[in-house]
């Protein structure tokens, strides 16, 4: 596992099946989702690689619920002494104590869904801090959570205003071009949540599944809310 540069203080870590994103400040480093259980060695190792202290890392922020995203989170912030984030509505689950919602799959969502669970499942995950829309996160120059309902109930994305990166979680992908997630316990929603961040017109879009977009990335963004 490496990381691929996106800007000079972002960073992609891929887990084939979901990734992860690497924020740097000064003297912090920020993990945006934390992807597969069993993976903490091979994030320490590729934090390593690009120059860069794994036990810089202060924050661990999850954009919701699901394995491929929480999966080394704790692992992780034992190791580092992270603080652990992700949205009061999904913190039960990340903590075991909640089932993880039931999609409403498409037909053709099946499969894909069917393969998603061959990634190891997440161990029951403290989650230190509950977060609401709008709250800063003390990262990024005025990072902010914006609460994007849908995907999960408790599913957020975090943008970086100064910046122009939005981390959009899984109500976004950018697989083929940019379009709408999938896997949604509430399709209306997610796609009304897909809307709203299209309206922060962003820069780089950071999603949970696909490449980053750094070229045209908000005229892509609104195109896809409005198909």
């Amino acid at each position: 596992m490496e990381l691929s540069r996106i800007t000079p203080r972002l960073h992609l870590l891929d887990f084939s099946i979901g990734q992860a994103y690497l924020w740097q400040d000064e003297e912090e480093l920020t993990l945006i989702d934390a992807g597969w259980a069993g993976t903490a060695d091979g994030i320490d190792a590729a934090i390593r690689s690009a120059g860069l202290a794994p036990d810089r890392l202060r924050r661990i922020v999850l954009t919701h619920c699901h394995r491929d995203h929480v999966g080394s989170a704790q692992e992780l912030a034992d190791r580092h002494g992270a603080e652990t984030l992700a949205h009061r509505l999904d913190a039960p689950v990340i903590r075991g104590e909640a089932p993880v919602p039931e999609p409403d799959l498409l037909d053709w969502e099946r499969p894909l869904f069917a393969h998603g669970l061959s990634t190891p499942e997440a161990p029951p995950t403290r989650v230190d801090r509950e977060v609401e829309d709008g709250e800063e996160l003390g990262f990024g120059d005025g990072a902010v959570v914006v609460h994007t309902p849908g995907h999960t109930p408790g599913s957020i994305a975090v943008h970086l205003p100064r910046h122009g990166v939005l981390f959009a979680g899984d109500t976004v992908a950018s697989v083929q071009g940019v379009t709408f997630g999938v896997f949604h316990v509430d399709r209306a929603l997610a796609l009304d949540s897909m809307r709203a961040l299209a309206k922060l017109a962003p820069s780089v879009l950071c999603c949970g599944h696909g490449a980053p977009v750094t070229t045209d990335t908000a005229a892509q963004l609104t195109a896809a809310a409005r198909q």
